[in-house]
C-alpha cells in the first residue's frame, strides 16, 4: 500500500517497504489462523496486509487519523481489520484479549520505543510474545549481558519481564523516508513466573539508581538507598561497577531495602 501521505516527524513515522525484510518478520513471527495478533503504527500497512491474508481478523492500533482511511479501504477484501484509532502509550491491550492471549506486533516510533515497551510490561498477563522493529542501538540494550557497553537500566528491567531475543537487522534503505539509524528485530517472550524473587518496583529503584551513576562504584552509586554492609551482605563487592552485576544480583540489592522507600 502506497499513497500520497508524508511521514510526520512528529509520530516518528519512517514506513518499511521492503518486501524482503517484509517476509522475514512474517517468518519470525510465524502467524497461525486464530491467533489474536495486534498490530502497533500499521502506518501504510506493509505488514497489516499479509497479517490479515494470514489470519483473517486483525487488531491495529493507530494515531495518526489521516492513515486510517486508506487503510481500511486497502484492506476491505482481505479480512476483518478492526482499527483503534488511539496512542499507543495509553491503550489498554488487554481489553483485545479474548480467550487467547495477544501477539503484538510492530514498527515502533523510535522516539516513543522505550516508554511503550514500559507501559506494556504493565500487561504482560494477556500477552503471548511481542515482535518489534526498532532502533538497532535499542535492541542492543534490550539484549545485552553483564559487562557489555549496552548493559544497563532497560535491558535489566526488560530480562526482568520477558526472555529478549535479537532476531536480525535492517538497514536504513528498507524504509521511507530511510532513517538515520540502523534497525532491528527483537522477540519479547514474557516469563511465565519472575525469574528473581523480588518487587519489581524497588528493583526498577536500585537500578534506575546504580545507572544514574554509571562510571562511580556500587557504594557511591547506591549511598542514598544501601550502606555498605547492606551491600555486603548480598555477597557483592562495594567496589564493583553496576555494568557488571547480574540481574540475581541486583534483585539481592532490591530486597536489602524497605518496601516504604
Amino acid at each position: 500500500m502506497s499513497g500520497g501521505h508524508r511521514a510526520r516527524k512528529r509520530f516518528g513515522q519512517n514506513f518499511l517497504h521492503d518486501p524482503q525484510v517484509i517476509a522475514r518478520i512474517l517468518r519470525s513471527l510465524a502467524p497461525r489462523p486464530g491467533d489474536a495478533v495486534v498490530e502497533i503504527g500499521p502506518g501504510q500497512g506493509a505488514l497489516t496486509l499479509p497479517l490479515l491474508r494470514a489470519l483473517g481478523t486483525l487488531d491495529v492500533v493507530e494515531l495518526d487519523r489521516d492513515l486510517i482511511p486508506p487503510l481500511r479501504e486497502h484492506c476491505a477484501t482481505l479480512g476483518e481489520l478492526h482499527i483503534h484509532q488511539a496512542d499507543a502509550l495509553e491503550f489498554d491491550f488487554c481489553t483485545l484479549a479474548g480467550t487467547k492471549k495477544l501477539r503484538i506486533v510492530g514498527n515502533l516510533p523510535y522516539n516513543i520505543s522505550t516508554p511503550l515497551l514500559f507501559h506494556l510490561t504493565t500487561q504482560l498477563h494477556c500477552i503471548e510474545d511481542m515482535h518489534f522493529m526498532l532502533q538497532k542501538e535499542v535492541v542492543e540494550r534490550m539484549t545485552a549481558a553483564p559487562g557489555g557497553k549496552d548493559y544497563g537500566r532497560l535491558g535489566i528491567m526488560l530480562q526482568y519481564y520477558c526472555d529478549a531475543e535479537y532476531l536480525f537487522t535492517v538497514g536504513p534503505g528498507a524504509f521511507k523516508p530511510a532513517p538515520k539509524v540502523h534497525s532491528a528485530i527483537v522477540r519479547l517472550t514474557p516469563h511465565a513466573a519472575p525469574p528473581v524473587p523480588c518487587d519489581p518496583a524497588l528493583l526498577s529503584k536500585v537500578v534506575t539508581e546504580a545507572f544514574s551513576y554509571r562510571r562511580k562504584t556500587l557504594r557511591n552509586a547506591l549511598k542514598n538507598l544501601l550502606d555498605v554492609d547492606q551491600i555486603i551482605a548480598c555477597d557483592i563487592d562495594p567496589g564493583a561497577r553496576p555494568e557488571t552485576l547480574t540481574l540475581v544480583e541486583f534483585s539481592r540489592l532490591a530486597e536489602q531495602l524497605s518496601p516504604t522507600l
